[in-house]
């Protein structure tokens, strides 16, 4: 006998919800094929919460010593671990194959919403045809 331990899964999917997937796979490889192009056209969306500091660098922090120091000897310079603000923010990125194509911040106090994110696609594909439209005419 020997002990196993459980293993962490980020979400129990339903049998339906497993058949929703497979379906949606499926339809997404038969697009594929269709437009081999496909993939390089979407846009992807990710959110984090970052802190708000700048921590210094070592090298930042690097001092000028003479070689021949005057008695006594001076203290080395100190530099403490990095302390994290208590001020942070949502930050959304979206990218697509060829990097980061917008990225924002959800206004301090403000919760992130699904509202948000269609004000943000909005301005977005607004954006991507006034620059089309640009193109076009040169």
């Amino acid at each position: 006998m020997r002990m196993v331990c459980a293993k962490m899964v980020p979400k129990v999917l339903s049998d339906e919800q497993k058949k929703r997937r497979k379906e949606l796979c499926l339809d997404l490889l038969q697009s594929i094929e269709n437009v081999p192009d496909l993939l390089n056209s979407i846009i992807r969306c990710d959110e984090t919460w970052v802190f708000m500091y700048d921590p210094e660098t070592k090298r930042q922090s690097m001092q000028w010593n003479s070689t021949s120091p005057p008695r006594p000897l001076p203290q080395p310079p100190q530099k403490t671990g990095v302390i994290l603000s208590n001020f942070k923010v949502m930050l959304i990125v979206f990218f697509d194959i060829q990097g980061i194509v917008l990225a924002g911040c959800v206004p301090s106090g403000q919760k992130l919403y699904q509202q948000n994110y269609i004000e943000v696609l909005t301005k977005e594909r607004e954006r991507a045809r006034r620059k089309r439209l640009e193109l076009w005419r040169n």
